[in-house]
């Protein structure tokens, strides 16, 4: 009772032991399937399956490329899904593609309300994208699409009036090596997913830097282990030319033996392991349209990839850091997070490790739209097939990162 009353009071959820984990999809499916419904989008060997909820605002929980007994690859916060509690600042089911809007933080801020402190105990995340089911307007085994209508309210007090339209789609091998430039042979097994997002100006009045813009902003989340590593590759170059390599202000700076730079080959390595808090990001002047993980203990090269403009420098993208900003278009295109202990005594949210990115504002007259589409590529198998792939997408192969750390 006690633990229920916290978790109701803060919405602050850890996965204890109420719920054990399975680790393969069929039990993930299962869990999912006892509370809520769920869409499985699924190819015709039912191997590469992916598992869409649409109370969870159409969101992507989890995929595997090996069928119901296949590792299941995204993180749930199993304890919150087998309950009926609501928390007060955000519910965190987990999932590996769930769509948010930025700005986090700042003087356009749509999870603090204006004139208050940005603090935790002032931060809400909005309704539309934290609670409740979105419609289904279209389905099929390989694609599912959801709309909603809603209200954001800005710290600076501007409302956003928008239509969000949202289509996951399951993609095959051909697909994947279209999109990422590569042959992914036949003894890789893959799962590979897109979620198009869709963000309109539903009301009147043009949305305008003077008054805040919103992005659209895609968050995975995936289970951690001591053998995971983050990838992401960035564009070399002089600091006083493109800015910092990376962001690393946003829970405090990372130990250098949890974060590190190889400028030779442009990388950034982060851990994945769930044992400390920190994030990063890269912004625009140094961003890649990729990011990546691999799992050395599952043999597991995850990818990311996600649309970026032509020239992405001449773009605003909006800042989420908390508090004053003296630039509130100066933003990353790119964040990863690691979980943790939010301070000592404290459980960790999961743990779990997220990549995310982010589009542009949208600086929209009414009627117009701006769309993002974030990717999602899962791959197990052969060795150095992973390797050749890994190399093409994200700079390094599978040794200099199992040795990062």
């Amino acid at each position: 009772m006690k633990r229920a009353l916290i978790m109701a009071l803060t919405g602050i959820t850890a996965a204890a032991s109420g719920c054990a984990r399975s680790g393969t999809f069929g039990g993930d499916l299962a869990l999912l399937q006892k509370y809520t419904d769920v869409v499985v989008l699924h190819d015709a060997d039912d191997q590469a399956q992916v598992a869409v909820v649409p109370l969870y605002q159409g969101r992507v929980m989890t995929s595997t490329a090996d069928g119901p007994g296949g590792l299941s690859y995204g993180w749930l916060n199993d304890d919150l899904i087998a309950s009926d509690l609501r928390g007060v600042h955000i519910n965190v089911f987990g999932g590996e593609d769930r769509l948010w809007f930025g700005p986090e933080g700042g003087p356009y801020s749509i999870f603090f309300a204006p004139e208050v402190e940005q603090n935790l105990d002032n931060w809400y995340t909005p309704e539309a994208i934290d609670w409740g089911a979105w419609k289904v307007v279209d389905i099929s085994d390989t694609h599912v699409t959801f709309a909603k209508q809603f209200a954001l309210l800005n710290a600076a007090n501007f409302v956003f009036e928008v239509q969000a339209d949202r289509t996951v789609r399951l993609l095959d091998r051909a697909t994947v090596n279209e999109k990422l430039g590569v042959n992914v042979p036949a003894g890789v097994r893959l799962v590979a997913y897109e979620s198009d997002n869709r963000l309109t100006n539903a009301g009147k009045n043009p949305w305008q830097k003077k008054n805040g813009l919103l992005s659209i902003w895609i968050l995975g989340m995936y289970n951690p282990s001591p053998t995971t590593t983050i990838v992401i590759p960035f564009k070399p170059g002089p600091a006083d030319k493109l800015g910092p390599i990376v962001n690393d202000a946003y829970f405090g700076q990372i130990a250098g033996d949890r974060l590190k730079i190889d400028e030779a080959n442009g990388v950034i390595y982060f851990k994945g392991d769930g044992e400390s808090r920190g994030k990063i990001g890269v912004g625009p002047q140094r961003v890649k349209p990729f990011a990546g993980s691999y799992d050395a203990a599952h043999g597991v090269l995850t990818l990311v990839q996600f649309t970026v403009p032509d020239d992405p420098t001449e773009a605003d993208y909006v800042n989420s850091m908390w508090g004053k900003q003296d630039h509130p278009y100066a933003g990353d295109v790119v964040n990863s997070y690691n979980d943790g202990p939010p301070e000592p005594g404290k459980p960790p949210l999961g743990p779990f490790y997220e990549l995310e990115s982010s589009s542009p504002g949208a600086a929209l007259k009414p009627g117009e739209t701006l769309e993002h589409v974030h990717r999602t590529i899962h791959l197990q198998g052969d060795r150095a097939a992973l390797d050749a792939i890994s190399r093409a997408t994200l700079g390094v192969g599978l040794d200099a990162i199992e040795g990062a750390f």
